[in-house]
């Protein structure tokens, strides 16, 4: 299975990274093909909401690294969101990929598994209702199939999550992808 993780933190050694690490490693130990997009690190274009692509009948007048992205999207198999919590939402760097979805969007509807891994300091549960509101949204608009979600919740540094279970949880996660 081709597994595709876009990740959507600036740190590259901070908590989230750790959960798309684990998640990987656990994917690659199952067999499955694995490429990682750093969003954080990616240039990136903010959609202005033009509609130049007409939804994939033009491209994007955007030349940026979604130029690379976007076939890798069609072709994955399983696409795996990893971003922090960040004022009750997903990392600006991950919001501004989907966004930029609008060229492949109607093309990837209905062929996908995806996977949602966030990290947040709180451990209120109330911090993550946004983002599971958002992507049981993102489930039914884009008809597919939800292949886990697991939130980390009190980790607010590396150390912190180093300290839990939340790593091992992403690596089974990885591993268990069928």
């Amino acid at each position: 299975m081709k597994v595709l993780v876009i990740t959507g933190s600036a740190h590259g050694k901070g908590t989230s990274a750790l959960m798309a690490d684990e998640f990987i490693r656990g994917a690659k130990d199952a067999g499955h093909e694995v490429e990682r997009f750093d969003a954080g690190k990616a240039k990136v274009h903010g959609c202005t909401g033009c509609n130049h692509c007409e939804y994939g009948k033009n491209p994007c007048v955007f030349r940026d690294d979604m130029d690379g992205l976007n076939p890798k999207m069609l072709e994955a198999d399983v696409i795996v969101l990893v971003s922090p919590v960040y004022y009750w939402g997903l990392s600006s760097q991950l919001k501004a990929v989907i966004d930029r979805w609008q060229p492949t969007v109607f093309s990837m509807q209905g062929h996908k598994k995806v996977v949602l891994l966030t990290t947040q300091a709180s451990n209120e549960d109330w911090v993550t209702e946004p983002v599971d509101a958002w992507y049981k949204n993102l489930l039914r608009f884009m008809e597919w199939e939800d292949a886990g979600r697991l939130a980390a919740k009190g980790v607010m540094t590396r150390a912190d999550i180093e300290a839990t279970d939340y790593p091992q949880q992403a690596y089974v996660l990885g591993k268990r992808l069928n």
